[in-house]
């Protein structure tokens, strides 16, 4: 049954519109917009039915803090209202409202179009799930390319997905950079970061698995992996015109090899400048190469890697998201141990 939040100052019109929806769904009649968002902190609405004209906050004011919330955004809101007029329903509707109801309203009325927009809203959601399933599975084939290609980084890509939702998830938890993770979709977010390494498919493959040290040469070849990953991620772009899917994937591609105190690469950005895809994804990869057999090297322990992780904290890495990188260390162990249990 579809959850409804009805908004408004007045009992009569909570009274009728209740009366008019409780038996076909879950409907809370809340006072104030106040009220609305103290119960968003435990239920997320299907729709809301919103008066504009309230004492303490109005409707276009709640409409803008729905917007802005993460849980809420995608949320129909429709307004209710007494003082109809051209020009405030044209403005309700350049705010993000998908319908407008002039007070006094006819039930029926009322409970037709209710249900209209949920079924839309319904529709919208699962073909909104089929697209994810597509761009999620396309993405999953790229990296599975690239993968397959390094036979040196076997299991890196699923790996490092997974400690990319625990770090994430931790980091909300402590409040570390919880404002701008607010609006990180982490489920978009985990598939993008198995982007973070596309670029190794223009790499030769007797680079990318020499069994020993790298030439200076060789080496300049893997570290333009990068901007060949910003090509490849541009050109999709440029191909789908879904810039917003792929706008974490080329964060997580081009600055995942910046370093803290600028002496990384390609850009040599430093601090803060780095954006925090870069950041989150440059301590990510380095633990799991420590983690992970190599060619040219044994695998470290995941004590012994986490100690080199925090020595380097504040030098390659943000002392910050070291911290709560700590802070989870049991976590990141067992994948690097037994990465298939969190699959």
């Amino acid at each position: 049954m579809e959850t409804i939040f009805v908004v408004d100052d007045c009992d009569v019109d909570l009274v009728m519109v209740k009366q008019a929806l409780e038996a076909s769904y879950k409907v809370f009649a809340l006072t104030s917009a106040d009220a609305m968002f103290e119960l968003v902190d435990t239920v997320v609405p299907d729709l809301v039915l919103l008066d504009i004209r309230m004492p303490d906050m109005d409707g276009f004011t709640a409409l803008g803090k729905l917007a802005a919330d993460s849980r809420t955004a995608a949320v129909p809101v429709i307004f209710m209202t007494s003082y109809g007029d051209a020009e405030t329903e044209a403005h309700a509707f350049e705010a993000g409202i998908v319908d407008f109801i002039n007070k006094p309203f006819s039930q029926t009325v009322l409970l037709r179009r209710v249900g209209a927009h949920l079924r839309i809203d319904d529709l919208i959601k699962r073909r909104t799930a089929k697209l994810w399933r597509l761009k999620n599975g396309i993405v999953s084939v790229l990296a599975d390319i690239v993968e397959f290609r390094d036979d040196a980084a076997g299991g890196h890509i699923d790996r490092t997905s997974q400690c990319i939702k625990v770090l994430i998830e931790a980091l909300k938890e402590n409040g570390v950079y919880a404002d701008e993770l607010a609006n990180w979709d982490i489920d978009t977010t985990v598939a993008s970061a198995r982007l973070h390494d596309i670029g190794k498919i223009a790499i030769s493959d007797t680079i990318l698995n020499k069994p020993g040290k790298l030439t200076p040469e060789e080496f300049a070849i893997v570290k333009s992996h990068v901007k060949e990953g910003e090509r490849i991620i541009d050109k999709i772009v440029a191909k789908t015109g879904d810039e917003e899917f792929l706008q974490i994937a080329r964060q997580f591609v081009s600055y995942h090899h910046e370093r803290w105190d600028g002496a990384g690469y390609p850009y040599g950005l430093a601090g803060l400048n780095i954006p925090l895809a870069g950041r989150i994804m440059s301590i990510i990869d380095v633990y799991d190469a420590l983690v992970s057999a190599r060619p040219y090297k044994k695998p470290f322990t995941p004590d012994l890697a986490l100690s080199t992780i925090m020595q380097e904290s504040g030098k390659h890495f943000d002392p910050n998201i070291a911290e709560v990188f700590f802070l989870k260390r049991e976590a990141f162990n067992e994948i690097a141990i037994n990465p298939e249990k969190h699959e």
